[in-house]
């Protein structure tokens, strides 16, 4: 079974996480100093949020799925359905080690399709590293913005 990612970068994380376990109805199964993660299962999501990007709001969505198998089925169908798409092997993200396919949707919005397979101590890989190899510093931030076709 597939679940639901949602990050939302915010600008308070104590507060946020105040709202978010009371909107929940359960406290996060990961804490970090910038970051909280719920793991839900009703409703059936990866939901994270963190204090660590410039703007507030909705940073990405995704798909998290339980297995490699699953996970290249997803970047297969996006690919042939000509998306272009960004794929990072073993990655350190969110603390957790993963494999992940990005993609943008018509509108922009980033899409993150991954299977997890481990929990890391640190929220990302070096910065210079990232940087060099993708052009953006940050884990979640470090797949570029994958610029949809234009219609019409």
């Amino acid at each position: 079974m597939k679940r639901m990612h949602l990050h939302v970068s915010v600008p308070d994380l104590a507060g946020s996480i105040d709202f978010y376990a009371t909107l929940f109805g359960a406290p996060p199964t990961v804490v970090k100093d910038d970051y909280a993660k719920w793991m839900l299962e009703d409703p059936k999501v990866n939901f994270a949020i963190s204090k660590r990007n410039g703007a507030a709001g909705v940073d990405h969505v995704g798909i998290q799925v339980e297995s490699p198998a699953e996970l290249g089925e997803l970047a297969v169908r996006l690919k042939a359905a000509g998306e272009r798409t960004f794929d990072q092997a073993a990655t350190t993200c969110c603390y957790a080690r993963s494999d992940k396919t990005w993609v943008s949707d018509p509108a922009g919005v980033r899409w993150e399709t991954f299977f997890t397979f481990g929990e890391a101590t640190a929220y990302g890989e070096d910065p210079a590293a990232v940087e060099a190899a993708t052009g953006s510093a940050t884990c979640c931030g470090a797949a570029p913005r994958v610029e949809a076709a234009a219609c019409c």
